[in-house]
Formats: C-alpha cells, structure tokens, sequence
C-alpha cells in the first residue's frame, strides 16, 4: 500500500507541477510551433522523469494534460496556437491508439487464453460496472452542487464509463509473469465490453430516454367561430 501510494502520489505530484511549469512557457509567448513543441516536451519529458523517480508516468501525464488541456487551452493560448494544439494532438491520438491496439492484439497472439483468463475476465467486467455505479451514486449523493435532474442521467453517466488505452498502458507497463496474465486478461476484457457493448449502445440508450421522457404535445383543438371581426 505504502509503495502504492508513492508511486501513485508522486506521479500526480510530478504531473502537477510539470503542468504548471508547461502553463507559464505557453502563456510566456504567442508563437504556436514554439507551443506545440512545449507540449510535446512535457509529454516526453515529463513520462521520462516520473519513470526515473520510479513514480507513474501514465498518471503524471494524465495529470498535467488535464492541467494544460484545460486551464491552459483557454487562459495560455490564442486561438491560432488551440487550432494547431489541437489537430497536432489529435493525429497523435489516433497513431498511438492504433499502436496501442495493435499491441493489444500482439499481447493476446502471445496469451493464451485459458478457463481462469475467462473467468477473471467476466469477473472484471462486472465488477467495473459496480465500481461506476457506486462511484457515480456517491458523487450524486456526496458532492456538494452536483445535481443531476434530467431523467436517466445518472444511468447514462454509469454506463458511459468507458475505458480503453491507458488501463491497457498501465497494465502492459507491469513485468512479465502470471500476475500481469492474468491483470491483462481481465483489462482487455473490461476494454473490450466497454468498446464494443457500452459504447455500441450508448447512443441507443440515450435516444430510448429522451422518447421516454420528452413530453408529449397534444394538438390544440380547432376554433370553431373564433375569426377576427377587426
């Protein structure tokens, strides 16, 4: 536990402030190659730190993209240096998910599957559906100015917890042995409902609340004899 939370802690510590460092560079200047560089530093650099200090590099970049994704796409960027931020980031995204998924299937060619991979695979997937329930009632029931009024709202935000490339990050990170097996088993099985059940029908439950719960209009009647004498 304590190794835990040292790896973890210090990789969101190690996110923040290279986030916050990232932050100050990009607001220092208006020149939007210059800008794209830095975050591409801080990706590089900042993984290539917290895998030195033995802290989670997934966890710190996850960190300080949040801070610079967000705090700093609005208050540190012109417009010109977000278009480009943001299409450079994207193809990224879809080279390194490709990557990633290729992996996926590599990893799987090298794993075969037995009875207790299956198993713990299911098992996983339902207990990832439990853990979002749980933790999208206790954030509806605990936390402060959260309110969720429209009807299913609370069932779209549980089932549309999806998971994909860094669960899968994180466990191909682990050192070889039957341990990461069977982690990977029941990762690749959680990402593989999630991708193919959950988001498949996502935008299916959704339409089935909205014709539940939209309000029927009735037709005004006619008005016989109501014309204008003006």
């Amino acid at each position: 536990m304590r190794l835990f939370a040292l790896e973890a802690g210090g990789g969101i510590a190690i996110g923040f402030v290279i986030g916050y460092v990232g932050f100050k560079a990009l607001k220092s200047m208006d020149e939007y190659t210059l800008e794209v560089l830095i975050t591409l530093a801080i990706v590089m650099g900042g993984y290539a730190l917290a895998s030195s200090l033995h802290m989670s590099g997934p966890l710190a970049m996850a960190v300080a993209g949040l801070l610079i994704g967000n705090y700093g796409f609005e208050r540190a960027m012109s417009d010109v240096t977000r278009d480009y931020v943001h299409k450079f980031w994207e193809l990224v995204d879809e080279v390194l998910n490709s990557i990633l998924f290729l992996l996926i299937g590599l990893e799987m060619i090298a794993l075969v599957p037995g009875h207790g991979h299956i198993m713990i695979g299911l098992a996983a997937i339902v207990v990832t559906l439990i853990a979002r329930a749980i933790s999208v009632g206790a954030m509806v029931k605990t936390v402060p100015g959260v309110s969720l009024d429209a009807p299913g709202a609370v069932r779209v935000l549980w089932w549309g917890g999806l998971r994909g490339g860094i669960s899968i990050a994180l466990v191909l990170s682990l050192p070889p042995g039957e341990t990461r097996h069977l982690l990977l088993a029941a990762t690749f099985a959680a990402v593989l409902f999630s991708v193919l059940i959950q988001r498949a029908t996502l935008g299916k439950m959704i339409e089935r609340l909205q014709r539940q719960h939209m309000p029927s209009v009735e037709p005004e009647p006619e008005r016989i004899g109501m014309g204008s004498d003006y």
